[in-house]
C-alpha cells in the first residue's frame, strides 16, 4: 500500500456525504482493537495449556487435567455467536462505533477479572465455575468485536482496496499472539516455576486493563463509518437484524461459517494444541523454548496476511482463499512426518508453513464476509458467519487433537486438519465472488 492509498479520501471512495475518518486512524483503531481482543483470547489459551489444569481442575490424571482445561477454552466459542447476535443488533441499528466500544469493554473486563480469580485450592468448586463464566464473557465480547472492526475498515475503504484495508483487523491476531506469548516467555524465564504457578500467570490478565484503555481512547475518537451513516440517514435499518439475516441470508451465514472453518482449526492446532503436544511427553520441549518457536512462526502469518489482502484485491477473494485452503490441507497431511519427527528444524517448518497458510486464508476474510451481506444486516451477518465458524473449527479442535494424538498418533491430527480444509473449500465453491460488489446496498 503506497502513500496514495493512505491519502485516499473515504468520502470520495464510498460516495457518501457523511463525516469520514482519516485512513490512518481507521487502520489504527481496527488493528489495535483486535490486537487487544486477541491478546486477551490468547492469554487464556496459553494459560489453559500451561497452568489452568492443576489450578482449577486438579486431578491425578494429567491428561484429564489438560482436557478439562481445554474444555473451558471451548466455552468462549459457544459464546461468540451469541455475542454476534447481541452486538450485531446494536451495530446494525445504532452504529458500528458505539457497539465496538461496548464489545471491547466486555472482553477486557472479563479478562482482568480472570486475573484475580481464586483457584480450586482456595475456593473449591466455585473457582472453575467462575472461570467458565468469565471465559463466556471473553467469547461474548469477541463475538461483537471482529465484525465491527472488519466493518470499520472495509466501510471506510476505497472500493478497489477493501481487502487490503480489511486485513488490518486480521493483523491483530498475530500481533496479539506475539504480545501474549512474548509476555509468558518473559515470565517463564524470570521467575521460578513455583512463583509462575502461584501468581505469575495472573500478570498478563491484569495488564489487559492498560491495553483496553488504549483501545478505548483510539476508538472513541472515530466518527461513524460513511456507509452506515448513509444507511442511517436513509432510515434503512431493520427492526430485528438477526431475524432479517436468517430470512434473507441464512444460506450465506451457513456457507460462510463452513468456509472459515479451516481458519480456526489451522490456527488453534498450530498454536494451542501444538504447545500442549510440544511441551508434553511426546516432544519434551521446555515451555519457553516452544513459545519462542511459535512467536517466530507467527511472523509468517503476519507477513502472509497483508500479502493475501493485496492479492485478493487484484485477483479476487475466492482464488486466494482456495489456494490457501489447499495449502492448509497439505500442511495437515505433513503433520506426522514434520511435527511428529520431533526434530526442531522439521517442527519449525510445520509451524511456519501452517501459520503462513493461516495468514493467506485469514487475510481476505475481513473484506470477504462483510461483502456477502447488505448494509442493514452486515454487522450481524458477517459476525455470525465468522463466529459460527469458530464453533465448527476451533471450539473442540485442541480437545479433539489431544484425543486423536493419544489414541491414534499425531498423523491423525493432520488428517483432521486436512478434512476441515476440504469442507471449507467445498463451502467456498458455493459462495459468490465479491471483489467488485458494492457495500452501499
Amino acid at each position: 500500500m503506497g502513500p496514495s492509498d493512505l491519502n485516499t479520501s473515504p468520502r470520495a471512495a464510498t460516495g457518501a456525504g457523511a463525516p469520514t475518518n482519516p485512513v490512518r486512524r481507521v487502520a489504527a483503531a481496527s488493528l489495535i482493537g483486535t490486537t487487544i481482543e486477541f491478546y486477551d483470547f490468547y492469554v487464556y489459551a496459553t494459560a489453559a495449556v500451561l497452568v489452568f489444569g492443576p489450578l482449577f481442575f486438579p486431578s491425578d490424571n494429567e491428561t484429564a487435567q489438560t482436557l478439562a482445561s481445554l474444555a473451558t477454552f471451548a466455552i468462549a466459542f459457544v459464546a461468540r455467536p451469541i455475542g454476534s447476535i447481541v452486538f450485531g443488533h446494536f451495530g446494525d441499528r445504532v452504529g458500528r462505533k458505539t457497539t465496538l466500544v461496548a464489545a471491547l469493554l466486555v472482553m477486557g473486563i472479563s479478562t482482568v477479572l480472570i486475573g484475580v480469580l481464586p483457584t480450586h485450592a482456595t475456593a473449591g468448586n466455585i473457582a472453575p465455575v467462575l472461570l467458565c463464566l468469565l471465559r463466556f464473557g471473553q467469547g461474548f465480547g469477541l463475538g461483537g468485536e471482529w465484525g465491527g472492526a472488519a466493518l470499520l475498515a472495509t466501510e471506510n475503504a476505497p472500493a478497489n482496496r477493501r481487502a487490503l484495508y480489511g486485513m488490518f483487523p486480521q493483523l491483530g491476531a498475530p500481533f496479539g499472539f506475539v504480545l501474549a506469548n512474548g509476555l509468558f516467555i518473559v515470565l517463564a524465564t524470570t521467575m521460578s516455576e513455583e512463583a509462575f504457578t502461584s501468581w505469575g500467570w495472573r500478570i498478563p490478565f491484569l495488564l489487559s486493563a492498560v491495553l483496553v484503555l488504549l483501545g478505548l481512547w483510539i476508538r472513541l475518537s472515530l466518527a461513524e463509518t460513511p456507509v452506515f451513516a448513509k444507511a442511517l440517514a436513509e432510515n434503512r435499518q431493520v427492526r430485528v437484524p438477526v431475524a432479517e439475516t436468517f430470512r434473507s441470508s441464512w444460506k450465506i451465514v451457513v456457507l460462510g461459517a463452513f468456509s472459515v472453518m479451516l481458519t480456526y482449526t489451522l490456527f488453534y492446532l498450530t498454536t494451542t494444541w501444538s504447545l500442549s503436544y510440544g511441551t508434553g511427553p511426546a516432544l519434551g520441549y521446555e515451555r519457553q523454548d516452544f513459545l519462542l518457536m511459535l512467536c517466530v512462526a507467527v511472523l509468517f502469518m503476519a507477513a502472509a496476511t497483508p500479502l493475501s489482502g493485496w492479492l485478493s484485491d487484484r485477483f479476487g477473494r475466492r482464488p486466494v482463499l482456495a489456494t490457501a485452503m489447499v495449502g492448509g490441507a497439505v500442511v495437515g497431511l505433513l503433520t506426522g512426518p514434520l511435527l511428529g519427527s520431533g526434530q526442531t528444524a522439521l517442527v519449525m517448518v510445520w509451524l511456519c508453513a501452517g501459520l503462513f497458510f493461516m495468514g493467506l486464508v485469514f487475510g481476505p476474510i475481513g473484506a470477504y464476509l462483510p461483502e456477502l451481506f447488505p448494509t442493514n444486516v452486515r454487522y450481524t451477518g458477517a459476525s455470525l458467519a465468522f463466529n459460527a465458524g469458530s464453533i465448527l473449527g476451533a471450539s473442540l479442535a485442541p480437545y479433539t487433537a489431544v484425543k486423536l494424538a493419544t489414541a491414534y498418533g499425531v498423523s491423525w491430527v493432520g488428517f483432521y486438519l486436512a478434512a476441515t480444509a476440504v469442507v471449507s473449500l467445498v463451502a467456498l465453491s458455493l459462495l459468490r465472488e465479491t471483489r467488485t460488489s458494492s457495500l452501499t446496498s
